[in-house]
Formats: C-alpha cells, sequence, structure tokens
C-alpha cells in the first residue's frame, strides 16, 4: 500500500515537473507579483490554521484541491472543509513555517517550506515537523491551490 501511494506520488509529481519545465511554460520577466501573493496566501493559512478559520480553505483551495498528509490519506477540498468546521475534533493549537521558497512559472507557482505543529485531527493529537509542496494555479484574478503534500522531516 505504501509503494502504490508512493509510486502515484512519483507519477503526480513527474507529471506536474514536466508541464512546468516544458518549453514556453516559463514567464520572461518579472514573476516578483505572484511570488508575493503565494508568500500572503501561504502565511495568511498559518493564520487561519490558528485561529480555527474555515474561510480561508473555502475561498483558497481550487474545487479539484487534493492534498497528500504525511500520515499517508489524500483529502479533498470538501474533505478539508468538513474538518475545518468540526472544530470540536480539528483543532490547531500551534504552527509556524520555515524556510518558504515561491517559484513562479506564468500562471504556475510552487511554494516549499518546513512546517511544525501541534493539532487534534480526529479527535487525535498530532504533532511533527513536516516539509511540505503546495501547487497553485492563477484562475482568473485569483491564485487557487490545486495540490498540495507533505512528509515527515527527519
Amino acid at each position: 500500500m505504501k509503494k502504490t501511494t508512493a509510486v502515484v506520488a512519483l507519477v503526480f509529481l513527474t507529471f506536474f515537473v514536466g508541464l512546468l519545465l516544458a518549453p514556453g511554460s516559463q514567464v520572461k520577466g518579472d514573476s516578483s507579483d505572484a511570488v508575493a501573493a503565494i508568500t500572503q496566501l501561504e502565511n495568511d493559512s498559518v493564520k487561519a490554521d490558528l485561529a480555527n478559520d474555515v474561510s480561508w480553505t473555502k475561498q483558497n483551495l481550487a474545487d479539484s484541491f487534493i492534498g497528500g498528509s504525511s500520515f499517508g490519506v489524500w483529502e479533498t477540498k470538501a474533505e478539508s472543509v468538513k474538518d475545518g468546521e468540526d472544530t470540536a475534533h480539528n483543532k490547531t493549537n500551534s504552527e509556524t513555517t520555515n524556510n518558504l521558497k515561491v517559484s513562479a512559472y506564468g500562471n504556475t507557482a510552487i511554494a516549499r517550506y518546513s512546517e511544525t505543529y501541534d493539532s487534534l485531527y480526529h479527535g487525535d493529537h498530532r504533532a511533527r515537523t513536516v516539509i511540505c509542496t503546495d501547487s497553485w494555479i492563477k484562475q482568473g484574478a485569483a491564485w487557487k491551490e490545486v495540490a498540495s503534500h507533505c512528509s515527515q522531516a527527519k
């Protein structure tokens, strides 16, 4: 099961990186606006988690969002929203993000960072440090997170 999940994740990552590196996919010129926007969204995500405020999730995840957790499960936007609304069983006690790096490629951006958190997830206490990659696409005037994946840091 772990091997299958790892293979699926590797295939997805390889496909996505291939799209980013395809000829003509990188924007010539200044991408500082995109980097600033994604940096702000990532920072706002932490603030929303700490406030146990699900509105950020509702507003900024694409409808097709899929996230892979460091505990080996996939979660859709609908599942993330449902979890965020159930503050009796899901709550962030602390969360810090470090080493945030954002790369922009036109209407696509990748954020990578490490995160340390202490939370309640489905009633279970969880605390660890993870490394994460978030994939963003600009839809109209808004940036939407389309995928996220985190792995436990060593």
